[in-house]
């Protein structure tokens, strides 16, 4: 779907569950109807025609418009693919193995597909073939610390420049508790998932950090935040990313609906956030003035979003 704009938007609708092909001018057709449960990250491998998106299972109901536990999660979510145009549809990552998978993280090169576990507080990866699921981060023991949702892994990030992955830790809505994060991409020798010497936590105090990419021109970790309006919630962020950490946080724009998803296409300098009101906006990130999104579609309940430059 190549549009003068250039470049194909992969949006994962939540309610009805599906997952929509988007150009940039708004036109759009579904490529998956039939999808399962809750369906949250996707991340698109526009080489190989692939792509991939996370289910985060039975256990996982929308309740106005929110994805919301009814007691403690089966942990039966899957890590999914399929042709861009829906087509060999298989599960990667089967029920028991991937927890309740929220946002993606692709390292084609490396041939390794990584992921949030949202109920079960960790940092994972696998195979692009679904073998070797491994666990790098642990922030709590399921099911004792389920609870605390100062726990729960969200959007995650690589930055394979300086070997390292990033990662959101929400905390409760609207809570003011939300963390980033940030470990090697590699678990250290001798190192467990849960005693790791390399964990930094980069910012605190957020309002409730969801999804996260990296503009690897500028060095720049942008994010999006879904908490209270009042405390610069339902916003884009941003913050440059240094050895020492992330300084210059600020604001880049307002007025989400419940924000989840953020793609960048850095090379084109655009941002494009997804919210649970199924709104797709869309940034021009080197803007010096007044930032405001530009709406490119409504839809239904929106959560993940990639970006594919062709």
């Amino acid at each position: 779907m190549a549009t003068r704009d250039g470049g194909t938007l992969y949006v994962i609708q939540a309610r009805p569950p599906a997952i929509i092909a988007l150009s940039p001018d708004g036109s759009h057709e579904i490529v998956i109807a039939d999808l399962t449960n809750t369906p949250d990250g996707i991340k698109v491998n526009a080489e190989d025609q692939l792509l991939y998106w996370s289910n985060m299972g039975s256990g996982i109901h929308l309740i106005n418009g929110d994805a919301m536990l009814s007691g403690l999660p089966p942990n039966d979510g899957t890590i999914e693919c399929s042709k861009l145009d829906g087509s060999e549809h298989r599960v990667l990552v089967p029920s028991g193995k991937a927890g309740t998978p929220k946002e993606l993280a692709l390292d084609k090169e490396a041939g390794h597909l990584y992921w949030c576990d949202r109920e079960g507080m960790r940092v994972m990866r696998a195979r692009l073939d679904g073998t070797q699921v491994t666990e790098l981060v642990r922030t709590g023991n399921f099911p004792e610390d389920t609870a605390d949702a100062t726990r729960h892994c969200v959007g995650i990030a690589l930055d394979k420049t300086n070997g390292h992955i990033y990662w959101s830790q929400k905390g409760p809505p609207d809570g003011g508790q939300g963390r980033i994060f940030r470990a090697g991409i590699e678990l250290p020798a001798n190192a467990a998932p849960d005693r790791r010497s390399d964990v930094e936590c980069l910012l605190d105090k957020l309002p409730e950090p969801i999804d996260l990419d990296i503009d690897h021109r500028d060095a720049m970790l942008y994010w999006t935040d879904r908490g209270d309006d009042a405390d610069d919630g339902n916003t884009l962020n941003r913050a440059k990313i240094t050895k020492l950490g992330l300084v210059n946080r600020e604001v880049v724009a307002r007025g989400l609906k419940e924000g989840i998803g953020v793609c960048l296409d850095w090379r084109g300098r655009r941002a494009f956030v997804t919210d649970l009101g199924g709104n797709v906006r869309e940034l021009d990130i080197d803007t010096n003035d007044d930032s405001h999104f530009t709406t490119v579609a409504h839809l239904g309940v929106l959560t993940g979003i990639d970006y594919a430059d062709v």
